[in-house]
């Protein structure tokens, strides 16, 4: 069957459509190590047309993508596939994209929920809510916006993580920790009951408090941390729900950092991949900031077993109770870490008994870091310091090291 035609059947079940840019996609591993789940992000928006669905091939095999629109404005801005690569290995991807139809199904590998608390109906359970939003935004002033939300925020995961984020002025990232590899909290709501928990599923595994949790990104006021407030108003909403990636973004308006002499606005995008068990961070803002010094970090576990390469990498392993009911809680124990460009590092805090904190810098108006876990829960992952601080070097190395893309239209 001709190529194009077979596209173009592909596409949409037999309705013809005509394909109005196909890019041809060369992926390479540079590494000596096999890299999967590798994301191939191809910029849409620069092409000044509305495409409406598209089909990735790597030879006659079609392979899922996902089409996003970023900034939310109804047109797509950007295609995402992920690459299975051997050592060193090179592939060639087909991207065909059209300005009809709507984008095919492919089976979801993420997740991500915001709900509104059913308090008043007493036929569900408390795992059970089902008023889903997709975008919350409350004043700077309102009482208690940690309790608007089912788990107190948008949660999100892929096969081997799920994350909350605190709709406060926290804004810290607590964890669910899974036995096995699966989507997991539309099942539990991030609030495993006795049954599931006889099943296998997972649960909350990390207390955070007022601490970093898992890499919140916080002011910082010449001493310590401080949290994201005042603001003006505060928006958390989800961008894409997948289905090989999600995209959740907080946005904060109108923020005074410590010492500062006008508001801010920031924006704080999560993106997380399938088959990944790390998250990616974006922080934006809405003019430069490079005079400013703000921090991140991670929680300093109860006895937790400190990792450092002095150059952007800090991890911890620790055990402790996730909850103050240790009668119905057990202890957990879990693996964090989070990795910094150096540029952005103005200087490593000695830990407390809080946190691990980074005072960072921003050069203009953007930075990126990634945060990562592992719950000792896991069948798949990682159960002693050693064993997981050696992975944290690796997947640094990859870190610094990503698969090169390169098109042609």
């Amino acid at each position: 069957m001709n190529r194009t035609i077979f596209l173009i059947l592909l596409a949409c079940g037999a309705v013809p459509l005509m394909a109005q840019k196909v890019i041809k996609v060369s992926v390479s591993n540079p590494s000596s190590e096999v890299r999967s789940d590798q994301p191939v992000i191809i910029q849409l928006n620069r092409f000044g047309q509305d495409f409406r669905s598209a089909v990735v091939t790597v030879g006659d095999k079609e392979i899922p993508c996902q089409l996003d629109d970023i900034d939310q404005d109804d047109t797509y801005d950007e295609l995402c596939f992920l690459a299975d690569l051997g050592k060193k290995e090179q592939k060639h991807y087909r991207v065909t994209l059209f300005n009809e139809g709507t984008p095919r199904n492919y089976p979801a590998r993420v997740y991500a929920e915001m709900l509104l608390r059913n308090q008043q109906d007493k036929k569900l359970k408390k795992n059970q809510h089902n008023t889903f939003i997709e975008s919350i935004t409350a004043r700077g002033d309102a009482a208690a916006t940690y309790y608007i939300q089912h788990h107190h925020g948008v949660a999100f995961e892929s096969e081997l993580n799920g994350i909350r984020i605190y709709f406060d002025g926290r804004q810290t990232l607590d964890l669910y920790g899974k036995y096995q590899k699966r989507l997991e909290l539309k099942e539990t709501q991030f609030y495993t009951d006795a049954e599931q928990k006889q099943q296998g599923y997972g649960d909350d595994v990390l207390w955070v408090g007022q601490t970093f949790g898992l890499g919140a990104f916080r002011g910082w006021d010449g001493q310590q941390p401080t949290n994201i407030e005042p603001v003006r108003s505060r928006t958390q909403r989800i961008i894409s729900y997948g289905p090989l990636r999600t995209i959740v973004e907080v946005v904060d308006r109108g923020w005074h950092p410590a010492g500062s002499s006008a508001p801010i606005n920031m924006t704080l995008r999560y993106t997380q991949y399938a088959g990944h068990r790390d998250t990616d961070v974006d922080v934006l803002f809405n003019k430069d900031v490079s005079g400013y010094r703000f921090s991140t970090g991670l929680i300093n576990v109860k006895d937790s077993k400190e990792f450092s390469d002095h150059k952007g990498l800090r991890a911890c392993w620790g055990t402790d109770y996730p909850a103050s009911d240790t009668l119905n809680w057990k202890r957990e124990t879990v693996g964090l870490a989070i990795c910094i460009p150096q540029k952005n590092i103005a200087s490593e805090q000695p830990a407390n008994k809080d946190n691990y904190a980074y005072v960072v810098k921003v050069a203009g108006s953007s930075m990126h870091y990634k945060v990562n876990y592992t719950s000792a829960n896991e069948t798949f992952g990682y159960h002693s310091a050693d064993e997981w601080f050696n992975y944290l070097k690796a997947w640094k190395r990859e870190v610094e090291q990503p698969i090169i893309v390169k098109q042609e239209e």
